[in-house]
């Protein structure tokens, strides 16, 4: 009982030190899943703080699970991003482990935006989820199937590292 106890403590103490975004400086470094229509994969990213509330970042994504049928090459299960977010988890202060950062991302599959959300538990160590859309897509004809992977609302789910 008493170990539990003293592990319940520690733990406590290494949850108040989190925080979720620190500022100009701050680095995150994120990797999850990727989940979309007709395509899972893996997703990674990296953010650097460069003021207050600004981060700027790379974000990339490889489609793993896609239907023989869409007959999608290299080229369409690959897509990178260069990101802005504007981290507002000390504007809605809903607790300092906690960041909601909306943003605008450039890929080589379309312009598009996110909503993300962090949570913290250590200094370290914590879980993330983001929503994407496409707001401009570089191909304004009809998409192919295989096209279509990285051109759509995806779903972003993982865990996210203080460097």
């Amino acid at each position: 009982m008493k170990k539990l106890i003293v592990i319940i403590a520690i733990l406590s103490i290494a949850f108040v030190n989190a925080q979720a975004y620190e500022g100009k400086g701050d680095n995150k470094f994120q990797v999850g899943a990727n989940f979309q229509n007709n395509a899972s994969g893996l997703n990674v990213s990296y953010d650097f703080g460069v003021g207050e509330n600004i981060s700027l970042g790379l974000t990339s994504t490889y489609a793993l699970g896609i239907d023989d049928k869409l007959d999608a090459d290299f080229g369409d299960r690959f897509d990178i991003k260069a990101r802005f977010n504007a981290n507002l988890g000390n504007v809605v202060n809903i607790d300092e482990n906690f960041d909601i950062y909306p943003g605008l991302n450039f890929g080589l599959k379309n312009f598009g935006g996110h909503l993300g959300m962090r949570y913290f538990f250590s200094d370290g160590f914590g879980i993330f989820t983001e929503f994407n859309t496409p707001i401009a897509k570089y191909n304004s004809d009809t998409l192919t199937p295989a096209e279509k992977i990285h051109n759509q609302f995806t779903i972003n789910l993982g865990a996210t590292f203080n460097l």
